[in-house]
């Protein structure tokens, strides 16, 4: 079954970079505005055919959240996750990789957040376990903002033995974990690394924490215990390339 992908971000970036993927083009007959104006001459360009429908036809495939438009994507075209030994490949070609490692994280809304910061962090791949662990549904590819479409993504079937696989190719892991006694903004980010984030409320799982070679915490000054992942995610990775920049 071919996959829908919808929202202007998300189809736009599959416009751009994956033309041929696309089986059909639709656009909200009701949107005459500038961006829909624009999005229809990158169309032309790209040898996409558009076609207008109605509000409700795309409601049906998109639930509503489409912004007026969405593309099938040809079965087995659209970008997919790689495997252990993708990412073990991948590694290869990066002098100081900078990975994220979500343990566990079930959200789409999340799971797309995260993967447009690491897009504009600069992040070698994203790695998430193959099972407990949300993919990249129409919802993620919509949220990531064509992000789901530059930023490799990695499915793992044995994270903890994936973790290992990483230390010994010379990655460090820095966990995050509210035990922590070094803040994130204690910690060096410099050299081969991969900032581990825990699920949503459970955190990472014991074995992913007896992994990681550090742990931080974010100095939370208020009342609330805790972040949302995704805005998590961001500090950290940001703090990152901070440090990393910096000793350049």
């Amino acid at each position: 079954m071919s996959d829908w992908v919808y929202g202007f971000h998300a189809v736009e970036a599959l416009l751009r970079r994956e033309p041929k993927a696309i089986a059909a083009l639709w656009l909200e007959a009701s949107r005459r505005d500038k961006r829909a104006q624009a999005l229809l001459r990158l169309a032309a360009d790209q040898g996409v055919t558009v076609e207008r429908v109605s509000g409700a036809a795309l409601d049906d495939v998109a639930s509503g959240r489409h912004q007026g438009i969405a593309v099938q994507v040809k079965s087995g075209a659209a970008t997919e996750a790689i495997d252990e030994a993708g990412l073990m490949a991948l590694l290869q070609r990066q002098d100081s990789p900078l990975l994220l490692i979500l343990d566990g994280v079930t959200d789409p809304h999340n799971l797309g957040a995260c993967l447009r910061t690491a897009d504009a962090a600069g992040v070698t791949a994203v790695v998430v376990p193959q099972d407990g662990a949300a993919g990249l549904s129409p919802v993620a590819r919509k949220v990531a903002c064509g992000a789901a479409d530059t930023v490799p993504f990695v499915r793992v079937t044995n994270l903890a033995r994936t973790l290992g696989q990483l230390k010994a190719a010379g990655v460090w892991l820095i966990g995050t974990s509210d035990k922590a006694s070094c803040t994130v903004f204690e910690q060096d980010f410099s050299g081969p690394l991969a900032i581990v984030m825990g699920a949503e409320g459970a955190g990472m799982r014991r074995l992913t924490e007896e992994n990681c070679d550090f742990l931080v915490s974010l100095p939370m000054q208020g009342t609330v215990s805790s972040l949302n992942v995704s805005v998590a995610t961001g500090i950290c990775l940001f703090e990152a390339v901070r440090q990393r920049q910096s000793a350049q």
